[in-house]
């Protein structure tokens, strides 16, 4: 998921919150357009997942999921409402996604549940990793902003944590221990 910044294509806000700068707005639905862009893609890509998962364990991760799918959607709705607030236009659009996100598509297709988990490992790592920097980001010139972020972290570290408890071993390693990329991670999670 989103490992760098890219260039905010905010227009100027004709307002935003009692009390908060233009500046300060403008930057913060920045930071919100691209966790709004990474939220898109990970409950699309959890769907991917939920649809493309076979073998021995696939009604385990079939059913953990779709919650994951709903509560991330809730957490795309929420950034794009926060956006509005603050005079901001939040951008939904597929084609604008794809145009505006520095990551590549997920790349497994269908396989067994082990190797989407690994993969998925990489995912959320990725996109913990990237809130946590907007939660930094956001801490002076948006609290409130920040607080849903906060929010929103502490279910994605969670749903992170599922996916990790299925490749860890009894020692606590990781199967997909230094894995940077979904492929590398798949086969890893496999052995």
């Amino acid at each position: 998921m989103p490992p760098t910044t890219r260039k905010s294509n905010v227009k100027t806000l004709k307002f935003t919150v009692p009390g908060m700068a233009q500046a300060d707005a403008k930057s913060v639905v920045a930071i919100l357009q691209e966790r709004l862009d990474a939220l898109n893609d990970l409950a699309l890509t959890l769907k991917h997942v939920h649809w493309n998962v076979v073998g021995p364990n696939f009604i385990g991760v079939h059913t953990m999921i779709d919650p994951q799918v709903e509560a991330v959607r809730l957490m795309a709705d929420a950034t794009a409402e926060r956006i509005a607030a603050l005079g901001g236009s939040p951008a939904g659009t597929p084609g604008g996604l794809v145009s505006r996100r520095t990551w590549d598509d997920y790349s497994i297709d269908r396989a067994d549940a082990i190797a989407h988990l690994g993969a998925l490992d990489v995912v959320y790592d990725g996109l913990v990793k990237a809130h946590r920097k907007a939660i930094a980001d956001t801490e002076e010139p948006d609290p409130v902003t920040q607080d849903m972020l906060i929010g929103q972290s502490h279910q994605l570290e969670q749903f992170h944590w599922f996916v990790r408890a299925h490749l860890e071993n009894s020692s606590g390693v990781l199967s997909t221990a230094g894995a940077v990329a979904e492929k590398p991670a798949a086969r890893r999670a496999r052995r």
